[in-house]
């Protein structure tokens, strides 16, 4: 890396006492916590769903809150028509594939839909998702809300991930893979803004990225909604560290073709095309990226060179970057996009 390499071999580890713990009502400037408080048992509803190949209609079992499409060929080659609707294009958007595209469309809790395609689009798969009706599941949530350096966020558990859909056939979909932390980039997740259930949002990104897109699991590391809550995303271990393992070293996720390895993603839930963040969205955007920098050593405001440490790709970019930078995308959306220069320097402050 250019400008950032001395300072990475100068940070310290992240270690579960100095990055992520529980709150038993510390301050946000302590942010270390005490330690395991145990766990509560909560029910979530399980995700349920219903697939189908090619083009045509589709109908299901139960109300969809979201229907998620995944194709061959151009990235905006399909569009969809829920029941008694109009038909809409359906764009690549964040989830992006190297073959073709995938989106999640919000449903409106239709039991019907139809789905065409443009030439040269081919392998048209769809997914009717329910996240917010289905049988309960009980998970167990930490007892005290967790925090990563001062920020809270929910964790997996406490935002209902079913991780059996990290197995396939019987093994991890998507073993963990980890390399040193280099750059952090910025999506938005292109679902509706005023979200009412964003717990719920999260729980069918999940399914699209780990079970549609076959990634074995949800493909950002953290995720912000608009009230500034923040969801751990990408498992990365049993030992209460998110995003991270015990020696400091991220854990690829798969938010960005080509950039994965070493880029930790985070996604803000909603479209941020022709609208900004919440004040409490951005908020919680800055905290969270001053915290994982000032804790690895990187600056906010340098240019780098990324370089893959799979295949060697280089190249060179802000240390925060937004989604559009490594690949063809509006993602984060254009507002969002010229956000970012104020977000770094609100992050190295």
């Amino acid at each position: 890396m250019i400008g950032a390499a001395a300072a990475v071999a100068g940070a310290a580890a992240v270690t579960p006492a100095v990055f992520a713990a529980t709150d038993s009502g510390s301050g946000d400037g302590d942010g270390t916590g005490s330690g395991s408080s145990g766990t509560t048992p909560e029910k979530f509803p399980a995700t349920r769903t219903e697939a189908a190949t090619g083009t045509g209609e589709a109908t299901t079992a139960f109300a969809a809150s979201y229907v998620g499409v995944r194709w061959s060929g151009a990235k905006d080659g399909t569009a969809i028509r829920l029941a008694d609707g109009d038909w809409q294009t359906v764009t690549a958007g964040c989830s992006a594939v190297e073959d073709g595209g995938s989106a999640l469309v919000a449903a409106q809790n239709a039991t019907a839909y139809e789905v065409k395609a443009s030439g040269g689009v081919s392998d048209v798969a769809s997914l009717a998702i329910d996240v917010t009706d289905g049988p309960d599941r009980t998970f167990q949530v930490p007892s005290e809300p967790t925090r990563v350096r001062g920020v809270r966020y929910l964790s997996r558990p406490a935002w209902g991930a079913d991780e059996s859909k990290r197995y396939k056939d019987g093994k991890v979909n998507s073993p963990e893979k980890y390399y040193p932390l280099q750059i952090i980039t910025v999506h938005h997740t292109a679902t509706p803004n005023n979200d009412p259930d964003p717990a719920a949002t999260v729980r069918a990104i999940y399914e699209l990225h780990a079970i549609t897109n076959d990634w074995g699991d949800i493909g950002y590391h953290f995720l912000i909604d608009e009230s500034g809550t923040v969801y751990e995303g990408r498992y990365s271990g049993d030992d209460g560290i998110p995003a991270f393992n015990p020696d400091g070293d991220l854990v690829t996720g798969f938010h960005s073709v080509g950039y994965n390895s070493g880029a930790l993603g985070i996604a803000l839930i909603g479209t941020l095309t022709e609208q900004g963040p919440t004040d409490a969205a951005k908020a919680s955007l800055t905290r969270l990226i001053k915290v994982i920098c000032r804790f690895k050593g990187l600056d906010p405001q340098a240019r780098v060179t990324y370089v893959n440490p799979v295949n060697g790709t280089k190249k060179d970019t802000n240390t925060i970057g937004g989604h559009r930078d490594y690949f063809a995308t509006e993602c984060p959306g254009q507002v969002m996009y010229d956000l970012l220069g104020e977000i770094r320097a609100a992050a190295a402050r």
